[in-house]
């Protein structure tokens, strides 16, 4: 790679914004219907946003949402999130596109750096267990596993059907 491409590739990435959702992001979660499904978990994440039980994070360019995490700063498994030292990681995702070039790793020192600010020591995630590139960013973030997770979980789609899922997965954590 030469130093022009190399410029180039940093001043398009110099112009990803990585900020709050805002409630008028919600449909660009949906990534032109590919996550319609998750409408009411998009919804229902952005109330917990307004409560202070979580903060949502974008990933955007010339206004569309590339990017997406929300973090967790309270709920009712105390081993992920407890309100106090610790927070959870979810909902973490790139398009495709955009996968490799840098954006999840900024995405990852913002969000750490908003939770060191808010007093929180440890940030936990869980990662299925056949999504190698993404345990291979979060090692390279500083993340280690620290246990074994089910993966069970459900959601309300916006038909308001009843979805459970599967996916076997690692926590991982992290010390601020």
């Amino acid at each position: 790679m030469n130093l022009e491409t190399c410029t180039r590739d940093a001043e398009w990435l110099s112009q990803v914004k990585i900020r709050y959702l805002e409630e008028e992001d919600l449909p660009g979660l949906e990534w032109e219907g590919e996550f319609h499904h998750f409408r009411r978990v998009y919804a229902e994440a952005y109330k917990r946003h307004q409560a202070g039980l979580s903060v949502l994070w974008v990933a955007e360019l010339n206004g569309i949402m590339i990017g997406q995490v929300f973090i967790q700063l309270i709920c009712d498994r105390p081993e992920l999130a407890n309100g106090e030292d610790r927070a959870y990681l979810y909902s973490f995702r790139v398009r495709p596109e955009y996968r490799s070039m840098g954006i999840g790793a900024r995405m990852m020192e913002a969000v750490e750096d908003d939770l060191r600010e808010r007093g929180f020591q440890w940030t936990t995630l869980n990662v299925a267990r056949e999504n190698r590139r993404a345990q291979r960013l979060y090692l390279r973030q500083g993340y280690r596993i620290s246990a074994p997770e089910a993966g069970q979980w459900s959601y309300q789609d916006e038909a308001g059907m009843w979805h459970h899922m599967v996916e076997p997965a690692w926590r991982m954590q992290k010390r601020l």
